[in-house]
């Protein structure tokens, strides 16, 4: 998926004025496509920083997530937020749209990030004018434009005109949970529990223990990235308020999943049991 983007990037690029590509991020809830999102506008940030050292005024990046009922002036000010542009009640939607859009060309912007798209109902008035405006700003702004839903294939989204001219406009990456079947599925695993692991700060912790239970974790979770964080954190807060500062499968073993996760991990539990 990096890949997909890295080149959408290069054709985008060459693109003086209209449409450019994007890419969907679909698939599942919990399934891991924000922490896919904010690892791929990370690794972009740190990409740009090392092609224009000293320059920290720039931001490649942008990303929010699409406002509950959102209007076209809600997404745009989401925009100027993360900008840190002052919003006030006398600015209108074209106000803020114009700022908006000519701080990002001054600022360098080619990677846009948009969460929770699914969010944007186009039956609906206010849906179907907010999912206008992400348009517009795809034509405004000379960036890359990647979207995250929870299965945008069965939304509004692309239904109708609209529809038809985002579906024309972007692929569509399917996000499905981790598999752990190949040794290649179990290795990529691996290397996702022992990238969180490596992020925990507890005294009494004993390295490697997660991916030595990597298999149990996969199990747990179902294969979804947001069960495991969710997962690997509350077993950490618990392991810090209880003074005991390890995670073990037993505590693990005591956290609570989404129902998501429990529902697919309730066979493996039951033959354990």
């Amino acid at each position: 998926m990096f890949t997909a983007v890295r080149r959408l990037l290069l054709v985008n690029r060459r693109q003086q004025a209209g449409a450019r590509r994007g890419l969907i991020i679909s698939g599942p809830a919990t399934t891991g496509k924000t922490t896919t999102m904010m690892a791929l506008g990370r690794s972009f940030q740190l990409a740009d920083a090392r092609q224009h050292p000293g320059q920290a005024e720039r931001r490649p990046v942008l990303f929010i997530s699409v406002p509950p009922a959102a209007t076209p002036k809600m997404l745009v000010s989401e925009f100027a937020r993360f900008l840190g542009m002052p919003i006030t009640d006398r600015l209108n939607q074209t106000q803020i749209t114009g700022a908006v859009c000519d701080l990002l060309c001054e600022l360098g912007t080619q990677l846009v990030l948009v969460d929770d798209v699914h969010l944007l109902d186009t039956r609906r008035r206010a849906g179907a004018e907010t999912s206008d405006q992400l348009k517009y700003l795809g034509e405004r702004i000379p960036a890359t434009f990647v979207y995250s839903a929870i299965d945008v294939e069965t939304s509004s989204l692309l239904s109708g005109v609209r529809g038809a001219q985002i579906a024309g406009r972007f692929k569509i990456f399917r996000h499905r949970p981790l598999a752990y079947a190949t040794e290649q599925d179990r290795a990529t695993w691996d290397d996702l529990v022992r990238a969180m692991e490596d992020l925990l700060r507890l005294r009494a912790h004993r390295p490697g223990t997660l991916v030595r239970h990597a298999a149990y974790l996969h199990a747990r979770t179902a294969g979804r990235i947001g069960s495991l964080s969710h997962l690997v954190r509350e077993a950490a807060l618990i392991a810090l308020t209880e003074g005991t500062e390890r995670i073990t499968k037993q505590l693990l073993g005591e956290v609570e999943l989404d129902a998501a996760a429990e529902t697919q991990a309730r066979p493996h539990r039951s033959r354990r049991a």
